[in-house]
């Protein structure tokens, strides 16, 4: 593995090197416009965009930096996303324990855990300039689409902690852009942010903020990773990048901040302080409706000296934000498999949008298994928002959509083998009849038993004989096809 990215601009210079950017110097304006370039190349394929001459800011604009599956990997330094699940496995798989020179071989295992933990630094490229009278409309933040409310930053990382008990959490939540020194604060119910806020007492009232915006792409990757409560986002980071990440303490805040940012926002979120933020067009291809959030107020704003202010846009798919989900899909698959050890695949497609459909495949064992794993599934972190649970048995490769919806069109009884309830939904499901529930649905689209209550035979897949096909494959060349 090549040496860990040193900040984004670092990234930016793999990406021009490699091909995967384009610089484009023409005037844009960040009213639709870029938005409406981004869109177009986003959905063939197209290459990461630096917008170098944005009407009304001094600051570039990066978007598309993620928005393929090359680029991803790209971003994270590795041939395949499967290669981090796999070292992640090797971490998690315990040693064969039985005496006392295995538990010195496992101790170095432990140990690779301390390298990644991060640490403080004096200063960093984030604090280069300070501006104590900051002024938000200075950056060239997007106005999507038509109808959103407003500008929204979004690719931020929200940094706060938790004032019941200290612990820090990153998370990506939307901001709109009110004024000059106001944002709102779009952290859904589920997330760790609005836990945070919840946790204030009436005598705290003010809850601190920092949101970064550019950092190197583990760690802008790790705020949008499911991480389960405690496991700290920066210390994934230092996982991803095989280093750790360096911190400064923010100048008007008590929280710390990695050191190689371009941008920071210092603030606070005052407990019961509402308004209302949106519309704003969502990755569902919808627009979220507006509603009312905390109010984020800037303090200070520190920044590099020639920073570069990094984006993305949502709306219908295919968009950047299907890929950094593609990311979590294959890395996180050992933490499920943990859990759920019959899964043996899954994949999340993008007409799903991330939390409306889940395609699983299991190794199956015994009757009604595959209703098991459709529960313990909607049991887990935010899986728990997930609309529709499709399970297959684990010889269909679910990442072949057209292999399985035919498994599924043609192995299932939609009486028999679908469930309907009711649970938790992700707060941007417009048709729930209730914000933040509403109805599920699971599928076992698995091969049925006599011991499932399948009084019939089930039938054999049509399939060639291996002596065939071998036969075939040899003469190929013959047939001239």
């Amino acid at each position: 593995m090549a040496l860990a990215y040193r900040d984004l601009q670092h990234f930016i210079e793999a990406l021009d090197k490699s091909g995967e950017l384009r610089r484009i110097q023409a005037p844009v304006s960040a009213n639709l416009e870029i938005t409406e370039i981004t869109d177009r190349v986003t959905k063939t394929g197209g290459p990461a965009l630096l917008f170098e001459n944005v009407e009304g800011s001094p600051y570039p604009v990066l978007i598309n930096a993620f928005g393929t599956l090359k680029r991803m990997q790209l971003a994270l330094e590795v041939d395949s996303l499967d290669d981090i699940a796999g070292r992640i496995r090797d971490l998690m798989t315990p040693p064969e324990v039985t005496g006392f020179w295995d538990k010195l071989k496992a101790l170095p295992k432990l140990a690779e855990l301390g390298n990644f933990v991060p640490k403080n630094v004096a200063r960093g490229a984030c604090q280069e300039v300070v501006e104590e009278d900051p002024d938000l409309t200075k950056l060239p933040v997007l106005t999507c689409w038509p109808q959103d409310g407003g500008p929204f930053i979004t690719l931020p990382l929200v940094f706060t902690k938790d004032p019941a008990t200290g612990h820090r959490n990153i998370g990506m939540y939307r901001l709109q852009v009110f004024d000059k020194k106001t944002t709102g604060m779009h952290w859904h119910l589920h997330k760790h942010g609005a836990e945070h806020y919840e946790h204030l007492t009436p005598e705290q009232r003010r809850l601190p903020v920092a949101v970064v915006l550019g950092s190197d792409p583990a760690v802008i990757y790790s705020a949008t990773a499911p991480l389960p409560a405690g496991i700290d986002e920066l210390m994934f980071a230092g996982f991803l990048r095989q280093a750790p990440v360096e911190l400064v303490k923010c100048k008007t805040v008590d929280l710390e901040v990695p050191a190689n940012a371009e941008f920071v926002l210092e603030g606070y979120v005052e407990l019961g302080e509402l308004r209302t933020e949106g519309p704003f067009g969502d990755h569902t291809g919808f627009y979220s409706l507006a509603d009312q959030y905390p109010v984020f107020h800037v303090t200070c704003v520190t920044h590099r000296k020639n920073p570069v202010y990094p984006t993305t846009i949502v709306g219908k798919p295919l968009q950047e934000d299907y890929f950094l989900g593609k990311a979590t899909e294959r890395i996180f698959l050992p933490l499920l498999q943990m859990l759920v050890p019959e899964v043996t695949d899954y994949n999340m497609p993008a007409e799903g949008v991330f939390h409306n459909c889940v395609l699983v495949s299991i190794k199956k064992r015994y009757p009604g298994h595959a209703r098991k794993v459709i529960h313990a599934l909607w049991g887990l972190g935010l899986m728990m928002l997930t609309k529709l649970i499709v399970v297959v048995d684990h010889d269909v490769d679910v990442h072949d959509l057209s292999t399985t919806a035919w498994t599924v069109f043609n192995n299932t009884d939609w009486k028999r083998d679908t469930e309907i309830t009711e649970g938790p939904v992700d707060a941007l499901d417009h048709t729930a009849p209730l914000p933040h529930l509403g109805g599920k649905l699971g599928v076992d689209a698995t091969r049925k038993w006599k011991s499932e209550g399948f009084q019939r035979e089930w039938p054999d897949d049509i399939t060639m004989s291996a002596d065939m096909k071998e036969q075939v494959s040899r003469r190929w060349k013959e047939f001239g096809l």
